[in-house]
């Protein structure tokens, strides 16, 4: 399959993002993935056994660039996580979420969304 993005940003860890890694990586869509988790720990067991190409120490190192930006983190932790990549996500950047709600979601993450960026609720 053709590359559809040069570089997609999972934010958050979890059982649903290393899922998506894995998925993206087999099919061959994503040139590079980065990825960033709130817990040192868990970076450090996402970098010893392959979870993205990069794990970086913020979110918004993670988003620097990306094309993609994949919000996997609770619903309660999207206003901050928004407000911290706001600054670093490119123009024609696409986010969108894995949250199991809209609405809430919506709200969180919206106003925070500049200009020229993409939110696609998930």
């Amino acid at each position: 399959m053709t590359v559809m993005y040069d570089r997609v940003a999972l934010i958050g860890l979890g059982l649903i993002a290393s899922s998506m890694f894995w998925a993206m990586k087999r099919a061959g869509i994503a040139g590079e993935v980065t990825g960033y988790a709130r817990s040192g720990e868990t970076r450090d067991v996402a970098r010893e056994i392959g979870l993205c190409d990069r794990v970086c120490e913020s979110a918004a190192e993670a988003c620097e660039g990306a094309d993609l930006i994949v919000l996997c983190v609770p619903i309660g932790a999207m206003d901050a996580v928004t407000r911290e990549i706001a600054g670093s996500l490119k123009k024609g950047a696409v986010v969108t979420d894995v949250g199991s709600v809209k609405r809430a979601v919506i709200d969180a993450v919206g106003p925070h969304i500049p200009e020229g960026v993409h939110f696609v609720p998930g």
